[in-house]
C-alpha cells in the first residue's frame, strides 16, 4: 500500500491506495465513526493484486488530524471526490461500514451516475422516511452521554459493543487507544450530530447503481439491524446477515464480508 495525503483548507486527509490490479475494479473503502483504514485491514490484503483498492482515514480520524470538527457528510463526500480524482479513479464501488455507509450514500446523492456500486456494511439509510423524530433528535444529544462514562469503563465496553470476536475487539480497542476521552467522545459526538443533518435534510439520497447490505447477525449499534431490515423491504436493495458478528462485521467476519463483496464486483462484470 502506498500511504498519501490530500490537503484541504481545513487540513490533511490520509489514505492509501493499492492499484497493483492494473486494469481492475477500484474499491473506496470508507470506515466508520472513530475507526481507522485499519478497520478494513482484512479486505485490503485479500483484494490486493485482484481488484484496486482505496482506504482512508477520515477527517478528524486517526492520521487524518489535527482537523476542526465542523465538516458536514456532504464535505466528506466532496473530499472523497477530490482524493478519486487526483488518483484517476472513476466509477468505483464504494464499500462504507456504519458512518461510511452513510459518506457513501451522500456521495451517491451529490454525484449521480459516478458509482458503479454500493456496499454497506452494518449501516442503514439516509432517507428522513425511514427514521421517527425522536430518534433524530436523539442524535443531537450524545456528547454528554459519552462524557458521563469513565474511559476506563467506555474503552472495553466500546470494543465489546462493535465486534463479537477477539480480533474485532483488539481493532476496536487499538481506534480508541488513539484519542483521549474529550477527543474520542467530541468525535463521536459530532458523527453523531452530522448523521442528524443529513438525515434531516430530507434529500432523495438515491441509490442509482447495484448495491449490497451487509449486516452482522448480532450487531447491537443502535437499530441498525431493524433498520437494515426495514431498507431492503423498502428500497428493495439484497440484505445478507453476516453470521456470528457484531457491528464490524468485516473484521469479525472477513473470509464471509470477502466472498460478498467479490461476487457483488463479480456481478458488475457480467
Amino acid at each position: 500500500m502506498q500511504r498519501k495525503s490530500f490537503v484541504t483548507p481545513s487540513g490533511t486527509v490520509v489514505y492509501w491506495t493499492d492499484d497493483s490490479a492494473g486494469d481492475a475494479q477500484w474499491l473506496v473503502f470508507l470506515p466508520g465513526l472513530t475507526a481507522d483504514h485499519t478497520l478494513f485491514d482484512a479486505q485490503m490484503a485479500y483484494f490486493s493484486g485482484k481488484l484496486n483498492c482505496l482506504v482512508w482515514d477520515a477527517p478528524a480520524h486517526a492520521e487524518s488530524r489535527p482537523y476542526p470538527l465542523d465538516f458536514t457528510m456532504d464535505d466528506n463526500a466532496r473530499i472523497l471526490r477530490n482524493i478519486l480524482q487526483v488518483e484517476g479513479i472513476v466509477r468505483p464501488v464504494l464499500v462504507g461500514q456504519s458512518l461510511g455507509g452513510y459518506v457513501a450514500q451522500a456521495y451517491l446523492d451529490l454525484f449521480p451516475g459516478e458509482v458503479a456500486g454500493f456496499v454497506s456494511i452494518d449501516s442503514a439509510p439516509l432517507k428522513r422516511r425511514y427514521y421517527p423524530t425522536w430518534e433524530v433528535k436523539a442524535l443531537r444529544h450524545t456528547k454528554g452521554m459519552y462524557l458521563s462514562i469513565p474511559w476506563a469503563l467506555l474503552k472495553p465496553w466500546g470494543a465489546w459493543g462493535a465486534a463479537t470476536t477477539p480480533q474485532g475487539r483488539a481493532n476496536m480497542r487499538s481506534f480508541m487507544d488513539k484519542y483521549g476521552k474529550r477527543e474520542y467522545c467530541e468525535l463521536a459526538a459530532h458523527g453523531y450530530r452530522m448523521l442528524a443533518d443529513a438525515i434531516e435534510a430530507e434529500r432523495p439520497y438515491v441509490i442509482d447503481c447495484p448495491a449490497l447490505l451487509l449486516c452482522g447477525q448480532h450487531d447491537h449499534a443502535g437499530d441498525v439491524k431493524p433498520f437494515n431490515r426495514k431498507w431492503t423491504a423498502g428500497d428493495g436493495i439484497p440484505l445478507v446477515w453476516v453470521p456470528g458478528a457484531g457491528h464490524n462485521s468485516n473484521v469479525d467476519k472477513p473470509e464471509f464480508v470477502n466472498e460478498q463483496i467479490e461476487r457483488f464486483v463479480e456481478g458488475l462484470a457480467r
